[in-house]
């Protein structure tokens, strides 16, 4: 288990299994600068996709960081989970969250406070011998899934995102 007690707001991390999950998205290749500006609205973009070919979200939104760059450029995938495998098309990829035991932490507050949530979790990994599972550079599973609904609260200093990344199965002993 772990050894520190480290802690984002009032949440700590902590280790959690979770079932593989499909979903839709639309990826980008882009610097960390235009992360704000240009991801954002592609989540709208897959839901009007879904509701085009009549499949119903099964769970809130995320994204998946595929590779991190934090100089140069990042690969994400703006997702959408599903119940089922859907067929994508040139606009909308799909792809398939892996099976395993996820280093999860949840932020509370301005999405402008994530990367420190961030750099907690990868520091309490290290500090507690936790691997990630990732193949070379990129990562197996590295997501942030956005709990709150901004049409329903709009105030960003109480939404809620929990990162959840997927470790090795021999990590965290």
């Amino acid at each position: 288990m772990a050894k520190s007690e480290l802690k984002t707001g009032k949440a700590k991390p902590k280790l959690v299994h979770r079932k593989e999950q499909h979903y839709a998205a639309i990826r980008r290749q882009l610097g960390m600068r235009e992360i704000s500006k240009v991801l954002p609205p592609l989540m709208n973009d897959v839901f009007t996709w879904l509701g085009k070919k009549g499949v119903k979200p099964a769970g809130v939104p995320f994204w998946r960081y595929l590779l991190v760059d934090m100089p140069g450029k990042v690969e994400i995938d703006v997702a959408v989970p599903v119940a089922r495998a859907v067929r994508g098309d040139k606009e909308v990829t799909v792809g398939v969250l892996p099976a395993g035991r996820y280093a999860t932490v949840l932020h509370v507050g301005h999405p402008d406070g994530l990367q420190q949530t961030t750099a907690t979790l990868l520091a309490w990994a290290e500090e507690n011998g936790i691997q990630w599972q990732m193949d070379g550079e990129r990562w197996a599973g590295r997501v942030e899934w956005y709990l709150t609904n901004p049409k329903t609260e709009p105030d960003m200093g109480k939404w809620q995102t929990e990162l959840a990344f997927l470790t090795t199965s021999a990590a965290g002993r």
